[in-house]
């Protein structure tokens, strides 16, 4: 299979396998460039580490021996490293190898398992909560949904405010904001939690909201019915392209939803990715084990609005 695209985002042929495969992950998930470190984190969900790749020295290590099943990651304003525990339910800050909570309930109720989070402009952390870590073997620890459903959450650091923000999806999983941060867009997994099947009954789409007042949620509609499997993990580029892992690769939408460029999957199917480098024009993405690498003429849309890259 090869590398489709319409539009010239892609420069490489074929994807960059990173590391020397002296270390591999059980299933690696929750990648974030640290640009000031040139290092990408990322999660061994199954091994209940956080590893780390080493630009300069091409080296996979591990950065946390023990991570109670973290998942995905972000950074704030100030380039601080948010994550998710799948173990722990809750938000994390990271900071070297030492974790810390961030938010842990909401109206009394733990969290089922945080799964992917992003953070606006304004500082505000927005996260899904589906219940992987809670219904999975391997992922988290058996437990009970305490509010009853699988929601995404907005956390204000400032007032400590917590609110669901969609509730119309049957399993969020990923998330980002357009360039301007009117819309934004969740992948809705609706599989079978046991057995990791697509549920054939359900939706498979990334949905898209728009952002009332820079903290509510209207308007939720299909933006694509998702074909190979489930979408994953999710980008917007800084021209609004939406960047989705797929069980067959990493597909990428225009704002109007057309299909214009495809990354095929080098072997398992891939779970995230995000935007890094020293330009911010690298894409790395986890299939299966370990973290791969293309070359892109794109940044984040996060990048572009902050002034991560100049």
């Amino acid at each position: 299979m090869t590398i489709k695209d319409q539009n010239g985002l892609i420069t490489s042929t074929v994807p960059e396998r990173l590391g020397d495969g002296s270390v591999l992950a059980g299933w690696a998930e929750g990648p974030v460039w640290l640009p000031e470190e040139h290092k990408l984190l990322f999660s061994d969900i199954h091994g209940s580490r956080v590893l780390q790749w080493d630009e300069y020295t091409n080296k996979i290590s591990v950065r946390v021996p023990d991570s109670d099943f973290s998942n995905g990651r972000t950074t704030g304003l100030n380039g601080e490293v948010i994550q998710c525990s799948h173990g722990k339910r809750c938000l994390q800050l990271l900071t070297g190898d030492k974790v810390e909570p961030v938010v842990e309930t909401w109206k009394g109720h733990r969290f089922n398992s945080p799964n992917d989070v992003i953070v606006k402009s304004d500082g505000s952390i927005w996260f899904s909560d589906p219940a992987y870590g809670i219904c999975r073997p391997g992922e988290g620890h058996e437990g009970e949904m305490e509010y009853g459903d699988q929601w995404v959450f907005r956390y204000d650091p400032a007032t400590r405010e917590v609110s669901p923000v969609i509730t119309d999806v049957e399993i969020p999983n990923g998330l980002a904001f357009s360039p301007d941060e009117k819309l934004l867009y969740s992948s809705d997994n609706s599989i079978d939690l046991p057995s990791r099947k697509p549920n054939p009954e359900g939706t498979h789409a990334i949905r898209v909201y728009k952002v009332v007042d820079g903290k509510f949620c209207k308007g939720g509609r299909h933006f694509v019915t998702i074909e190979s499997g489930i979408a994953d993990g999710i980008r917007v580029d800084e021209f609004g392209n939406v960047w989705s892992c797929e069980f067959n690769g990493i597909h990428v939408y225009s704002p109007s939803g057309e299909e214009i460029a495809f990354i095929p999957t080098p072997e398992e199917h891939i779970g995230n990715m995000c935007f890094g480098g020293s330009d911010g024009r690298d894409v790395f993405f986890l299939a299966g084990h370990q973290p791969y690498r293309i070359r892109t003429t794109v940044r984040d849309a996060s990048h572009a609005l902050r002034g991560t890259y100049r």
